[in-house]
């Protein structure tokens, strides 16, 4: 078996940097897959690339299909997984289509909305997704990975679950298939702390075929916590049981502030604050079965004032500061769970026992109006009207057409957003930037009681109205994703909100963009200090920049 793998990994690692067709040179590849979802791949990836990036390679991310709630939309407005763009901020470059040629966002318990390069291609249950869309796909898929090869020196390429999915094997894009498509040597990542680290990998290798199991080049076992010497014993059997070294065992890191992949990370943990007690300032974000796009709000829970918790129970909500709803895949639905649970009524209650604000972002801006319009059957098997929570009087019609856009601008003049911290707040001259992605456009019904809050510039270089809020600006929303991250915006607001509870603004805050590059670094030095970079260099056929 051992010289069988050593022949095989020899070839590898001579076509893995072969010219491409056109006689380019080609940028060399790695996959990192893992034994199950949620063992650390996004970040393992993240991290190894940006110690690349370090060492001066120029370096993409690539992951051929990716289901995820959370999206993030690059600089030509096109939509992709939130993973791949978080990786390429990690690498120092700007996140293209070809990073996450197909993205699949989860609709139904059976059906996803299928984006391809960034654009809705058709919504298609499970079943129709394999028959009739995954025989084409590999053409989209090798076309994208092949152009990154051309334009970089190094892809990473990230797969998806597990690729010992026995019934998923025939019809793989994202895994084993894959990596035979691009030969390119696979590190299997594991997870200690959920358990059974040894049986994952060990299990994930006996259903391989044995020339997946020749791809497997090493083994990364995250999330360890405790005396590395009481597990030596377990690598040294795992390493002689299979003939693949470990390559490294990688610390838990807590409170890593690099967002998630998807609301997995949310679950098991309702009503709980995120950053913990005693702080002054209580945000509730409503946790419905298609929340999307929550990392929205990771820069207040970065506040060193404001706790956020999560609440899926109507019972849970309480009387917070703030009530937030955020984006969702499906408004329609979402709303009927928000009913079946008995929120309206919660919200309504909190609000008359002192809750200052209720924020609705994207979708929950949507649920905040009077009616849901959905001529077309976007979001419903069939054409209808709904009737939304009724607190701002707007209508939102459904539309085929998805709008994807990057903006900027400020704070409308006459805003009724309560903002506080001095003079800076006052002159409402703060800067606002961000994204959008949603397939509605949003009306005012009642010019009079609400108010705009934003003057946003678009891809057609107009200024536009956008979000609207009530004159006391106790109930507002906007489309824009984003919004928080914008530092001085974010704590005028929560200034507003201390003022608004009788406590004095703090006023100093901190950058979300640069708290993004620490964390960054964080991860990437903890795992260079206990991954041997120098062996996954010689897996890919490269060297060291020293030795370059």
């Amino acid at each position: 078996m051992d010289q069988e793998l050593s022949a095989s990994q020899t070839a590898s690692q001579t076509s893995n940097l072969s010219p491409s067709p056109s006689g380019k040179p080609r940028a060399a590849v790695l996959m990192i897959q893992g034994t199950a979802s949620d063992v650390g791949k996004s970040l393992v990836t993240a991290a190894i690339g940006r110690l690349m990036t370090r060492d001066g390679y120029r370096t993409a991310p690539f992951k051929s299909q990716n289901m995820a709630l959370n999206s993030y939309v690059t600089e030509d407005g096109k939509e992709i997984g939130r993973a791949q763009g978080m990786q390429a901020e990690a690498f120092g470059i700007a996140a293209t289509t070809d990073m996450n040629p197909i993205l699949l966002k989860p609709s139904g318990e059976m059906s996803a909305q299928i984006v391809v390069h960034g654009v809705p291609h058709a919504a298609l249950s499970a079943r129709e997704y394999r028959e009739k869309f995954l025989p084409e796909a590999r053409g989209t898929v090798m076309a994208a990975l092949e152009r990154l090869r051309a334009s970089y020196e190094a892809v990473l390429i990230e797969g998806a679950g597990s690729p010992a999915e026995i019934n998923l094997k025939a019809n793989d894009i994202v895994n084993m298939n894959l990596a035979g498509w691009a030969d390119a040597p696979v590190l299997l990542v594991a997870d200690i702390d959920r358990g059974g680290v040894f049986a994952f990998i060990v299990g994930t290798l006996e259903l391989l075929e044995p020339h997946e199991r020749q791809r497997v080049r090493g083994f990364i076992i995250n999330k360890f916590r405790g005396d590395l010497s009481l597990l030596q014993p377990g690598l040294d059997w795992l390493e002689q049981r299979t003939g693949i070294p470990v390559l490294g065992v990688l610390p838990f890191l807590p409170q890593l502030r690099i967002e998630a992949e998807d609301s997995v990370v949310l679950e098991g943990t309702p009503g709980t604050r995120q950053q913990g007690d005693g702080k002054e300032l209580d945000i509730a974000v409503i946790h419905y079965p298609r929340i999307s796009n929550f990392t929205d709000f990771d820069p207040l829970a970065d506040e060193p004032d404001t706790a956020v918790r999560y609440v899926s129970r109507a019972e849970e909500l309480g009387s917070p500061d703030v009530i937030l709803l955020p984006g969702t895949k499906n408004t329609a639905a979402d709303l009927r769970y928000l009913r079946e649970q008995g929120f309206p009524a919660a919200i309504t209650a909190a609000l008359k026992d002192g809750a200052h604000q209720l924020v609705g972002i994207c979708g929950g801006y949507q649920m905040l109006g009077v009616k849901l319009l959905d001529p077309d059957a976007v979001e419903s098997s069939e054409p209808g009207e709904s009737a939304g929570l009724g607190y701002l009087p707007l209508s939102t019609v459904f539309l085929p057409d998805k709008t994807t856009v990057r903006v900027s601008g400020s704070l409308a003049a006459d805003h009724p957003l309560r903002l506080g911290g001095g003079a800076r707040a006052a002159t409402a001259e703060l800067g606002v930037s961000g994204y959008e992605i949603h397939m509605g456009a949003t009306s005012n019904l009642g010019a009079d009681a609400v108010r705009s809050l934003f003057r946003l510039k678009g891809a057609d270089g107009e200024l536009q109205p956008e979000g609207w809020g009530t004159l006391d600006g106790k109930i507002w929303g906007t489309y824009l994703h984003g919004l928080f991250h914008n530092d001085g915006l974010r704590r005028a607001w929560l200034d507003g909100l201390r003022v608004s509870k009788g406590l004095k603004p703090l006023e100093s805050t901190f950058s979300a963009a640069a708290a993004r590059e620490r964390e960054f670094d964080r991860l990437a030095d903890a795992v260079s200090e206990h991954l041997n970079m120098q062996a996954i260099y010689e897996i890919m056929g490269l060297q060291k920049t020293e030795e370059r």
